[in-house]
């Protein structure tokens, strides 16, 4: 795929698409999350290498867990009230070959659906730079006898495919918001607590709220997931907007909303 095709491609996922584009290293994966809810059999997964070498990626699927601060750890096994996505998809290719400026699609289908329970199932897809056939972060380094050693940086990127079966039973609050005034930039700590049969996915608004009652959009975190079988996410943002307010009075108002932009929790903090 030339230059002028693949800027057509990338324009086409930007107007298509503008939340949901991830990118790392020269790879560009659109979208990036899949969510099967009963309404398709089969996504689309586009990838695109921005760079000027050919890069060669092995996909698979991988599972992970979250911590309660929002970090990955991969498993073999699943937690209670976890359930794994692998044994109900199929996809193709299973290695992507990428000249520069070229793109790609994977295909990822929904198989073996008659066996799902009420719920969600949830796995991550996982690209991972082939080392032999890539250039990708070559260095070479020479220790303290001289030894010339050849260190290669070799990434990953993974994203989420879910598929979700039946009503959902979630439900959302926010609590323990806390400011903290004392760094470079105010910061708001609080509580994601979840609660039901499916994971939430969404953004987080903070907003001043004056002694006169005006309000002001003081931070913004998009992408902010609680997965299950989590009940508890802790989460800390700066509020990187908050100049033009005075945070030392009125009160912190923090929501939660997902994509389409509808409210599924609110709180809010007196100040100081």
């Amino acid at each position: 795929m030339n230059k002028k095709l693949l800027r057509l491609l990338l324009l086409s996922f930007t107007f298509f698409f503008p939340a949901p584009l991830f990118a790392q290293g020269d790879l560009m994966i659109m979208p990036k999350r899949l969510v099967f809810d009963g309404s398709q059999r089969s996504q689309e997964i586009n990838l695109a290498n921005t760079g000027s070498d050919t890069a060669v990626y092995a996909v698979s699927f991988v599972n992970y867990k979250m911590t309660e601060e929002g970090n990955f750890e991969q498993v073999e096994e699943a937690e209670d009230g976890q359930r794994f996505a692998t044994d109900f998809l199929r996809y193709f290719p299973r290695r992507v070959t990428l000249a520069p400026n070229e793109a790609q699609t994977i295909r990822v289908q929904l198989t073996r659906t008659g066996n799902l329970e009420q719920g969600e199932y949830r796995s991550h897809m996982y690209f991972r730079a082939v080392e032999e056939q890539t250039a990708l972060g070559a260095e070479e380094a020479e220790d303290a006898e001289g030894i010339s050693i050849n260190i290669k940086t070799i990434f990953g990127i993974s994203i989420p495919v879910i598929i979700r079966h039946g009503a959902s039973t979630t439900s959302l609050e926010l609590r323990d918001l806390e400011l903290a005034l004392s760094g470079e930039q105010p910061a708001l700590s609080l509580g994601i607590f979840r609660s039901g049969n499916m994971s939430v996915y969404g953004n987080l608004i903070a907003e001043h709220i004056s002694t006169s009652g005006k309000i002001t959009e003081v931070g913004t975190v998009k992408g902010v997931s609680v997965y299950t079988p989590n009940a508890h996410r802790k989460f800390r943002f700066e509020l990187r907007n908050a100049k033009e307010v005075d945070l030392t009075n009125g009160k912190i108002r923090v929501t939660y909303a997902d994509e389409k932009g509808e409210q599924l929790a609110t709180a809010e903090k007196a100040l100081p």
